[in-house]
């Protein structure tokens, strides 16, 4: 990684960390951009580099999941099922990442249901990479999906993590057992699967 890179990647971590500050402190809708920039000692204009928006800022590494999940799916064995497939890529962003984990990770599911901006990126982001995983996944393996079928596994198994981690959230607060948050969501998604590899 270039200094540059590594500066971006800094002042990337810096803006996720003011903001999330700002929204505990002050609540999301209080909350601006500016403020945000200002906390991290950039200037609003350069805000607008690193993020889109300031609901943006809640996601930090969605576009890093869903390569990690595409890149499983390219390398998957030539024998492997979908489904296992699938398994083995959320094992390897829960390994490369604790974002499921993480403080931020409690403070957005809070956000998603209490602030209509948020919940609606939130699915238009589950949305897109539904879709995109589907998209790869059919086309790894033409002879066994077409597009419903593929759309349909993932779902289940989008729809899975997403249950166990709302469940695990509301029940707990911020889980701070990242094997126990695992554990759970590897237990939904072997329930949401299991017609896949029977």
């Amino acid at each position: 990684m270039s200094v540059r890179d590594r500066k971006r990647a800094r002042t990337r971590e810096a803006l996720v960390a003011a903001a999330a500050d700002l929204f505990e402190r002050r609540g999301y809708e209080r909350t601006t951009v500016a403020d945000i920039a200002a906390a991290a000692d950039i200037g609003t204009r350069t805000f607008f580099s690193y993020f889109a928006s300031k609901e943006e800022l809640l996601f930090p590494e969605t576009d890093a999941r869903l390569r990690a999940a595409l890149k499983v799916i390219d390398e998957r064995e030539p024998d492997e099922e979908p489904a296992t497939v699938l398994l083995r890529a959320l094992r390897r962003v829960g390994d490369d990442s604790d974002d499921l984990v993480s403080p931020l990770a409690a403070l957005r599911l809070r956000l998603v249901l209490e602030v209509p901006a948020v919940r609606g990126r939130a699915l238009q982001i589950q949305a897109d990479a539904q879709k995109e995983i589907a998209r790869h996944l059919a086309a790894a393996y033409p002879d066994r999906l077409d597009e419903v079928t593929a759309a349909a596994l993932v779902g289940a198994f989008v729809g899975a993590v997403q249950g166990a981690l709302q469940a695990l959230f509301d029940r707990e607060g911020r889980p701070e057992d990242a094997a126990m948050l695992q554990d759970a969501v590897r237990r939904a998604t072997a329930v949401a699967l299991a017609p896949w590899t029977t």
